[in-house]
């Protein structure tokens, strides 16, 4: 290896061609691109020009493809570059144990989960933006960093938030933290409003541009339940220590509470390029081409409590929580065969909270889970059974 090569900073991106991983790339380019950062491998899934794109870009030594059925494709279009190429489960496990010292875990779903416990274990500082991770095998997964010696690094804007406002020292003086939520597209929609609503306009954030799942996650206020769940992982917290407000305006991303009656808030433009910024560059600050906050044009942040019936995920979240063990994988495998329904048209947007919650009651007595394959059962089972309830 040349000096050049030694001296830059070595990186995987775990889902390089999903939105995270495409800010992520941009910021990285910001930084130096392949002149400060060795890419060591690069994932991706069907988008195979643009993996092979970034791959070449970035002189990525590897990448791979989680589809079999598109190895030939990514081997054609990187030939004769140099550039290793692999696929399914086994190239994901190749990128993962590649010698990168930071990587960013952006695979979505539990298919993200194996390859960055692998990464995780290896000592490697993840850089986290898989739900399912936290969600799913919190207690394994947190395990698994800190046997590792790296460090874990949440990207989700509301978490990455709470790290930069949390101070370790402080941590008896903790009172709770404050999750905040744009309150999505339907904010204002009556109940029986909410029993029309389409896949078109549920994918409407107001706020922040997303994919598809993520965005009706968001309308659904589901994808705040998961985070929910992942605060209390991340952050050691007791279910009654984690609260959500809706903030319509999105400027204030999360807030700590202290118990002298102080709160701490992390502030910024709906941008994900300042949470993966902050994750890379860690603990150091660098600069970033992203908006900068006019307060005299925001002129007003509003406030106010999320409705239980309307949007019953964050109770649902809540309930899970309390019951522990592998209750987040249950919630999380449900709401994925939900979601899955509700954008084919097979059930209404206010049948996937009740298929949810069905489920959940109907696995409640599942142990807890002693191992990695213990979390893909309980994630199995709570599909099969969401699945016979649509």
């Amino acid at each position: 290896m040349t000096e050049a090569a030694s001296s830059r900073r070595r990186i995987t991106i775990l889902g390089s061609t999903g939105s995270i991983g495409t800010n992520t790339l941009d910021v990285v380019a910001g930084l130096g691109g392949r002149e400060a950062f060795d890419v060591m491998a690069l994932t991706g899934n069907g988008n195979i020009r643009l993996l092979a794109e970034q791959a070449k870009t970035f002189g990525a030594r590897l990448a791979v493809t989680a589809s079999d059925d598109h190895y030939a494709d990514l081997k054609d279009a990187l030939s004769g570059t140099g550039i290793a190429v692999a696929a399914g489960k086994s190239g994901l496990a190749e990128a993962a144990a590649a010698d990168a010292g930071w990587v960013m875990a952006a695979i979505v779903g539990t298919a993200g989960l194996a390859p960055t416990l692998t990464a995780a274990r290896r000592g490697a500082d993840i850089a986290l933006a898989n739900k399912e991770c936290l969600v799913s095998a919190g207690r394994l997964f947190v395990e698994a960093v800190s046997k590792g010696g790296g460090r874990l690094l949440p990207v989700d804007s509301e978490h990455n938030a709470i790290f930069q406002v949390l101070e370790e020292n402080q941590r008896h003086a903790l009172e709770r933290i404050i999750l905040t939520a744009s309150g999505g597209p339907f904010r204002n929609w009556t109940l029986r409003q909410m029993g029309s609503v389409t896949v078109e306009t549920a994918r409407a954030h107001p706020n922040w541009s997303m994919g598809l799942k993520i965005s009706i996650d968001s309308a659904s206020l589901f994808n705040k339940a998961l985070e929910m769940i992942e605060a209390q992982q991340l952050f050691r917290l007791r279910p009654d220590q984690i609260e959500v407000v809706v903030h319509p305006q999105s400027v204030i991303h999360s807030m700590v509470g202290y118990a002298d009656g102080s709160v701490l808030a992390q502030l910024g433009c709906p941008d994900m390029r300042t949470a993966i910024g902050y994750a890379l560059t860690y603990p150091r600050r660098t600069a970033l081409p992203v908006e900068r906050l006019d307060f005299a044009r925001i002129a007003r942040l509003d406030f106010e409590a999320p409705d239980p019936e309307r949007f019953p995920a964050l109770r649902l979240a809540r309930e899970a929580m309390e019951a522990g063990g592998v209750a987040g994988a249950v919630l999380n495998g449900a709401k994925e065969v939900a979601l899955d329904a509700f954008i084919a048209e097979r059930i209404r947007f206010l049948d996937m909270p009740r298929i949810v919650e069905r489920t959940m009651a109907m696995l409640s007595q599942m142990p807890a889970a002693a191992s990695i394959e213990d979390v893909f059962a309980a994630d199995e089972k709570a599909r099969q059974v969401a699945a016979g309830l649509l």
